[in-house]
């Protein structure tokens, strides 16, 4: 309780702080005015069974989409121990999430600017401390989030690949999950490893797919329908619920390799329109949780898995 209030005295200091950086530029009678009918930040998380499928690429893109359709958006980088975010925003973080959680340094000290408006929370690379966060660690770290609530419209939570405690407690805790899938064999499996973990503990049951790097409609649809098939024979009442195909694309590969993104880059580009498509395409559907969305049911449903 003692940790709980210090952290909570810690975000009212800090809280005007955070909410300039991440200032919408309005009058404070559009805020308030706003705040009584803006709903409340919808927080995404994208994961993969396996690395190589193309997952922080699918949530930059993601990010600069939402932003072009004129939201708020927060990408935060929760491949802890592995970040790449900022490569694909090509930006050069001086601090991330381990200063953080060592005290050193406050969220708001930490934010960095991406492209097109979006703000990143940088996750480090190497630190193996940071793949298995304690739960004064997850406390720590997520009570401050609550704060977003007035400067926020989506986050994206890029997790690591695979099945760890933390990317598992991430998709949990998420409004929605949504497993970024191939036409790999391997890729297909270990998607549907993650979907049977988080079923058979916890209960999870729905779940949206997207198929990158294929080359039409039918190849996904293929895909789709294996891990479909797979669920309802072995996972009694689980739904996976396909939102669409990223095509295999020249154009993502040479985006990347100039720290950038296909939609930043190309936004003409067969996979940058499908990446709108499928952006507008999630905004029009439900929540997986029936609460107020707020930032404060994120850091719970995480707390409250461990």
């Amino acid at each position: 309780m003692d940790q709980a209030n210090s952290l909570r005295k810690i975000i009212n200091t800090n809280i005007e702080n955070i909410k300039g950086h991440l200032s919408l530029g309005k009058t404070n009678m559009e805020k308030t005015n706003s705040s009584k009918v803006k709903a409340a930040p919808r927080v995404i998380s994208v994961t993969s069974g396996k690395g190589g499928v193309g997952k922080t690429n699918v949530v930059g893109n993601f990010a600069i989409a939402f932003s072009k359709l004129g939201l708020k958006v927060l990408v935060f980088d929760a491949d802890l121990g592995l970040a790449n975010i900022d490569i694909i925003f090509g930006v050069n973080p001086k601090y991330n999430i381990d200063h953080v959680l060592r005290g050193e340094k406050e969220i708001s000290e930490i934010i960095v600017d991406g492209p097109e408006g979006v703000k990143i929370i940088p996750a480090g690379s190497g630190f193996a401390n940071l793949t298995n966060l304690t739960k004064g660690q997850k406390l720590n770290l997520l009570s401050e989030f609550e704060i977003f609530n007035d400067n926020l419209d989506i986050m994206l939570v890029d997790t690591g690949a695979g099945i760890s405690t933390n990317v598992v407690y991430f998709n949990l805790a998420a409004d929605e999950c949504i497993i970024v899938a191939t036409s790999e064999p391997t890729s297909n499996t270990d998607a549907y490893a993650m979907m049977k973990v988080m079923f058979t503990k916890y209960g999870t049951k729905h779940f949206k797919l997207l198929v990158n790097m294929v080359k039409n409609d039918s190849e996904a649809k293929m895909v789709y329908m294996n891990l479909s098939r797979a669920a309802d024979r072995f996972l009694n009442g689980v739904v996976v619920e396909y939102i669409g195909y990223v095509p295999d694309d020249d154009l993502i590969r040479k985006a990347v390799k100039s720290r950038s993104t296909v939609m930043k880059m190309y936004p003409n580009a067969a996979s940058s329109i499908k990446f709108k498509k499928i952006a507008s395409t999630l905004l029009e559907m439900p929540r997986r949780f029936d609460s107020d969305g707020n930032m404060k049911f994120f850091l719970k449903r995480f707390m409250d898995y461990r």
